[in-house]
């Protein structure tokens, strides 16, 4: 069974996306959202958490917060609002780390 993790919240403000990174299994996927998209910004710190997960975030967010698509880590996947909905109904169970 798979499951989407979401994570909303800043990693340089919380552990979200380290507890979540962590406990990943085989087939989970990672979508990170609202703050939480600044953990995939390229040589960040917190970008080091997402190797060797399935990660995407919002396009919007991402834009809302002024960080362009080449600023991202190697692999993240970049999505709007039906990649997000697809995301949750590939998935058996969705994980909301607030």
């Amino acid at each position: 069974m798979s499951m989407l993790h979401l994570v909303n919240k800043s990693p340089y403000e919380n552990n979200n996306l380290s507890t979540a990174s962590s406990i990943m299994q085989g087939g989970d996927e990672l979508l990170l959202i609202e703050d939480g998209v600044y953990g995939a910004v390229k040589a960040g710190k917190a970008s080091a958490m997402l190797e060797g997960c399935t990660v995407s975030v919002m396009g919007p967010d991402l834009a809302a917060r002024g960080i362009s698509e080449d600023k991202l880590a190697d692999g993240v996947n970049v999505i709007d609002y039906n990649g997000f909905v697809e995301l949750v109904e590939k998935n058996d169970k969705v994980q909301s780390w607030l």
